[in-house]
This record gives structure tokens, sequence and C-alpha cells, in this order.
């Protein structure tokens, strides 16, 4: 099953998107979504395949943010696409059906849709406000959260769902109580002096009640 973690990396430039992702795998992450927007094709194929190998070394699952053609071109295990980005159907038709496809949404009729192309997990949100994303989608929130998640139980709709944006460490109990899978992060990991503390906190509480 997908880690219940992912970490969506940060920084303005090659060095610090590579510093950043070397520094969250060292301190226990599996799972890393190389978001790196407003770039040259050229900086960003340079990033890609530094943090390809990088993921390869931790054992990590390598997730390309939006660049469908550049998740393909460096084989990457699969990309995750907005809501405005490539249709999911026609990502599956060019990765393949062993890469894994991720899509954002932000309400049930979203995940719907994405469930009826061909998506592997959903990330669902804005939880709250974020400074790393333009143009947000309407907040959810806890009852947001809640309500699509019932709402999806209630039509049958099973995809591993991940919540995203603003999300802190207090927040994770509340949010796996609504059913959702696990949880996407980058600030705060970006940000913590301690990582290798605050992963293990984050996964203490994500896999609190999964059974081995």
């Amino acid at each position: 099953m997908y880690s219940k973690l992912q970490y969506i990396s940060q920084g303005e430039t090659i060095e610090t998107q590579l510093y950043n992702i070397h520094q969250a795998l060292d301190a226990g992450c599996n799972w890393v979504q190389m978001r790196f927007k407003n770039q040259t094709a050229q900086d960003t194929f340079t990033l890609a395949e530094a943090v390809k190998l990088l993921c390869e070394e931790y054992l990590a699952t390598f997730i390309v943010n939006d660049d469908l053609h550049l998740a393909k071109r460096i084989a990457a295990d699969g990309v995750h696409l907005g809501l405005t980005d490539t249709k999911i159907d026609e990502a599956r038709a060019i990765l393949g059906s062993t890469k894994i496809i991720g899509g954002t949404a932000n309400t049930v009729e979203d995940i719907h849709n994405h469930v009826q192309n061909g998506c592997d997990y959903i990330g669902l949100g804005p939880f709250r406000f974020t400074a790393t994303k333009e143009k947000l989608s309407p907040i959810l929130g806890l009852s947001g959260y809640f309500d699509i998640l019932q709402k999806m139980k209630k039509n049958k709709i099973e995809i591993p769902v991940y919540a995203i944006g603003g999300i802190t460490l207090r927040d994770v109990n509340p949010l796996m109580e609504t059913g959702i899978h696990g949880i996407a992060v980058s600030g705060i990991i970006t940000e913590s002096l301690e990582k290798k503390i605050l992963i293990q906190q984050l996964n203490e509480k994500l896999y609190a009640n999964v059974i081995v």
C-alpha cells in the first residue's frame, strides 16, 4: 500500500530543491513528489534526474508534479496531476498501467471523475490556507473532509485519499479520523530543524491504527 506520508518538494533553485529532498529522505520520508514550478525545461529535467537517483538510493517512491512527459521521459514512479493539468485517462494512456497517477481534488465529484478515469490516489484539499500554492480551491477544513469521505463511503468509492494544505502535527489525528489514507506536506518538513523527530511523530500518528 502507498506510504501515508508524502513530501512535496520546495525550493526555487535546483540546489535548494536537492538539499530539501535529500534532507527529507535522510530523515525517513519514502515518498517524494517533485514540485518545481515556473522553471526552464532543462533545469526541471536536470533536477528530476538527480531526484530520481536519490529516491532510488533511499528506495523511495518518486512522483513528478504536473509534467507528464517528463515523468515518462525519466521513468519516474508516476505523476501527480492538478485539476487543470492533463486528464487522468490521457495520462494513463501515455504512462501505461504500471505507473502511479495521482489527481488533485476539491469535491466528491472531482474524486468520482478521477476514479472513473483510472486514478490511483487523490490529493484532496486544501485543508487550510497555504502560501505554497497559487489559485487555491475553496478551503475544506475538517468538516469538508468528513463530509466528502462520508459521501465516498455511501457511493462505494474506494481510493486512497491524502489531505493537503497547511497541515501541522496536531492536525493529523483529527484528519485521520475522517477516513483519509494519509497526508501530503511540504513546509512543515522543509522548515523543521528536527526532521527525523518530526517524521517519526507524523508516522506514529498516521500509522497508529494500522494492524501489522
